[in-house]
């Protein structure tokens, strides 16, 4: 279970960044930061917290309530980043994620001095010091609630792509090669919102120019 082990390192602001959604087929890639100001926050946060894909859809949306409700009365602040299929597919994955942390850390309301990673990749030219700490979602209090908030915005994002694009399941499978998003890549091609440099995609692209 996580925990400010982490957190206690450093005799600073600290930040927690996690991302959602770098192995899916179409969608942005989401950043969450998350600073905790007061670590007085409610029971249902402190035992609750934990690394996203651990939990179920429900709680993670209950958890990302509880952390903005938390923000409204200034324990915690949060910061959100996205960076675009077509970014994705102009530079990287790895650095379109970069990108959005970087993004995320800028939205935060108070700005860290250290930022703590999940992961074993360290961003360059990050707004602050920065370290990584694998499976840090399950470690640190900072880097599970932004795993969460990261998760449940981009969900939330790849719900509301769904009523644009109804054919591909993304309400249900957040841009992942399910079965029905295979099938509606067979009948219906690829959107704008699909990354096309993954190889998946190309294969449909090819497919299409046959």
């Amino acid at each position: 279970m996580p925990d400010f082990e982490w957190e206690d390192k450093f005799n600073a602001v600290t930040a927690g960044v996690d991302e959602a959604g770098r192995g899916p087929w179409a969608g942005p890639v989401a950043a969450g930061a998350v600073v905790i100001l007061d670590r007085n926050l409610d029971e249902f946060l402190l035992k609750g917290l934990n690394d996203s894909k651990k939990l179920s859809a429900l709680k993670r949306e209950q958890l990302y309530e509880h952390l903005f409700a938390a923000e409204a009365k200034g324990q915690v602040a949060i910061g959100i980043g996205l960076a675009s299929a077509q970014e994705i597919d102009e530079t990287n994955i790895l650095q379109a994620t970069f990108a959005a942390m970087r993004r995320a850390v800028a939205q935060l309301k108070v700005q860290p001095q250290y930022a703590l990673i999940d992961g074993n990749q360290n961003p360059r030219d990050f707004p602050c010091r920065s370290c990584t700490v694998v499976k840090g979602d399950a470690k640190s209090y900072s880097i599970a609630a932004a795993s969460i908030v990261a998760k449940v915005y981009r969900d939330r994002l790849m719900c509301e792509l769904a009523r644009k694009y109804p054919h591909y399941a993304f309400e249900k499978n957040a841009g992942y090669g399910t079965s029905a998003h295979v099938a509606g890549l067979k009948t219906h091609g690829v959107t704008p919102e699909h990354r096309r440099s993954y190889k998946p995609i190309q294969k449909f692209l090819l497919e299409q120019a046959d």
